[in-house]
């Protein structure tokens, strides 16, 4: 019993080499890798059936207590056995390819001994058929239990099974008692061993499947990686720079030998091979591409035929077109083109689907992104006709009154008005206008206002040297100004005084407006800014709009606060993000205007 252990042992080993030889051939993992459909299980009953084939060539002959060291068996004595591998192999094809697999590769290896003859032909056979469909159905049954099949479980399988054959050689073989003698010698030699060479093959099976996890991760990574580098040009919609800069960070990280973006008429780019005759700006000019955008549906093409390029030096000969899709609307199509159709397999195609599915998300994003900006400008130019009647008849009530008193005053404050509401007219068409202009609107305002009110108040500025340029919001100090004016000051028997601070600190922009008014109550404070808060003397219009335009200009980036204390005055501050510091605490100049 001992002498058959390594001559065992050698016999597993060369189906294990013939096993490993196998994992490293691209089509032999994709068949262990994959659910299996009927094509595919029945390449995988041939595999398993022709390891049982080959087990039983590679056999060891067994006659009464004599251990043959024949290497290649052809044919058995009729009082003679076989001691070999050929349970190990059914048994693994019908764990891995359920009950369907395993009878088949065991009718393969079971008449296969069959023919070989010996007093265990039949026995042997049929133990083989059984170990096959047994193995079969716990394996399916493992699976739909969400488990996988590990080596463990696989080698108790195949030790148990190869028990099982022991038995029914006692059973069916004839004579009993030189059956007996024949499992007393091959019995424990074969169960070991052939758990042994299972846990072995399971090993290599289990590294196939590990690589395919880490491929999947890899790939998912480079998907990732791609998605992260591409998203800012897709930001920026479908067009010939945007696509050109996206096709040159997918040539780089794939492995596709070209790369192409059209929209749903033109090539916007393309670069690697073939760019010499697929230039953007052209019209599309493939029928696969024409295709893709017709009728939806992915495409693969492994000739040169099917990528029906019209010229005919063209070096591509594979490609996989996928469509880019906006709510359902194809807009465009990513194409990933080689020169050797076999560098186009299931890993590429893959890939190439899961960026397209990013591609077009990027794109629907971008494009929500865009109509909500637009949503967001029609909003802040509603917001800008809302504040233009306001401070238009107050200035026009303050004109009337000159024109019966102050000719020529009348007249210095219409030329004022006037220059005014120009820059008004640019600045509704603009979201952001230097900070000088608006500056100028404040005094435009105050000299119309220090005419209606003479010694009522006066108003300093602190304006940091170099914010001047400083692009802001039109009309975000005017309303407070006149705030201050008409909501903080009336019935004041001493000077009002109205304060403008503005600096720059941390890259952003402060800007304070106080005043040593009467104040807001606390009730009323508490939503100012936040919505329209009715009240006889003011609903707070103008502070609600600021807050909005801010809001929608800078998100959270910006920031608007209100402090007020009763009969003590109002301080309003705002913080704006700068794109460059100013100088600070240099030279702050102060101006009294009026």
């Amino acid at each position: 019993m001992l002498n058959l252990v390594p001559i065992m042992i050698e016999k597993v080993g060369i189906i294990v080499i013939v096993a490993f030889l196998l994992s490293q051939m691209r089509s032999f993992r994709q068949v262990i890798e994959k659910e299996h459909n009927y094509y595919e299980k029945s390449l995988l009953i041939l595999l398993f059936g022709s390891f049982g084939i080959i087990s039983n060539y590679t056999g060891i002959e067994i006659y009464h207590d004599t251990v043959s060291k024949a290497e290649w068996i052809k044919e058995l004595d009729a009082e003679s056995a076989l001691a070999n591998t050929r349970v190990m192999g059914v048994v693994i094809g019908g764990l891995l390819g359920g009950p369907f697999v395993g009878f088949g590769a065991s009718m393969i290896a079971g008449i296969h001994r069959f023919t070989l003859g010996g007093f265990t032909a039949l026995s042997c056979s049929i133990s083989t058929i059984v170990a096959g469909v047994v193995a079969g159905y716990f394996g399916m049954r493992r699976r739909k239990s969400g488990k996988n099949i590990s080596a463990k479980f696989a080698v108790g399988i195949g030790m148990t099974l190869e028990a099982v054959q022991m038995l029914i050689i006692l059973i069916v073989a004839k004579p009993f008692e030189q059956a007996l003698n024949l499992v007393q010698i091959i019995g424990v030699p074969m169960i070991l061993i052939n758990g042994f060479g299972t846990l072995l093959f399971m090993f290599i099976i289990q590294s196939i499947l590990r690589d395919q996890v880490r491929a999947r991760a890899n790939q998912t990574n480079l998907a990732f990686q791609i998605a992260d580098k591409t998203l800012p040009f897709f930001r920026q919609g479908l067009n010939t720079h945007s696509c050109k800069e996206v096709s040159d960070i997918m040539l780089k990280l794939s492995d596709a030998d070209g790369v192409a973006i059209t929209n749903d008429t033109h090539v916007l780019a393309h670069v690697g091979a073939g760019s010499d005759h697929h230039i953007p700006n052209q019209r599309i000019g493939t029928n696969l591409t024409r295709k893709v955008l017709d009728e939806g549906d992915i495409a693969v093409a492994k000739s040169k035929e099917d990528i029906y390029c019209f010229h005919k030096n063209c070096p591509l000969e594979a490609a996989i077109v996928l469509p880019l899709k906006v709510k359902h609307k194809i807009v465009g199509t990513l194409k990933m083109y080689y020169t050797f159709p076999e560098n186009l397999d299931k890993v590429q195609e893959q890939l190439a689907g899961g960026l397209a599915n990013l591609f077009s998300t990027q794109l629907e994003l971008a494009e929500a992104e865009r109509q909500t900006k637009l949503l967001k400008d029609a909003e802040i130019k509603a917001l800008h006709a809302q504040i233009h009647p306001h401070f238009l008849f107050n200035s026009i009530n303050t004109i009337s009154v000159l024109c019966r008193t102050d000719v020529d005053k009348a007249r210095q404050l219409l030329l004022e008005l006037s220059s005014f509401f120009r820059g008004n007219l640019q600045g509704a068409r603009q979201l952001l206008i230097p900070l000088e202009k608006e500056i100028e609107n404040v005094n435009a305002y105050t000299s119309l206002e220090q005419t209606r009110f003479p010694n009522k108040f006066i108003i300093n500025l602190e304006l940091e040297p170099g914010l001047e340029k400083v692009r802001i919001p039109p009309f975000i100090l005017q309303p407070l100004v006149e705030n201050a004016i008409n909501y903080g000051l009336p019935n004041r028997k001493s000077l009002g005084k109205i304060k403008i601070i503005i600096y720059s600190e941390e890259n952003e922009m402060h800007i304070i407006v106080s005043d040593n008014g009467n104040g807001i109550d606390k009730e009323k404070l508490k939503w100012l800014g936040k919505k329209v808060v009715p009240s006889h003397k003011g609903n707070g219009t103008a502070l609600f709009n600021i807050c909005e335009r801010l809001r929608g200009i800078y998100s959270e980036e910006a920031n608007f606060s209100i402090n007020s204390k009763e009969n003590l005055g109002t301080e309003i501050c705002m913080t704006i993000p700068l794109n460059s510091k100013g100088v600070l605490n240099q030279d702050v100049k102060s101006l009294y205007i009026g």
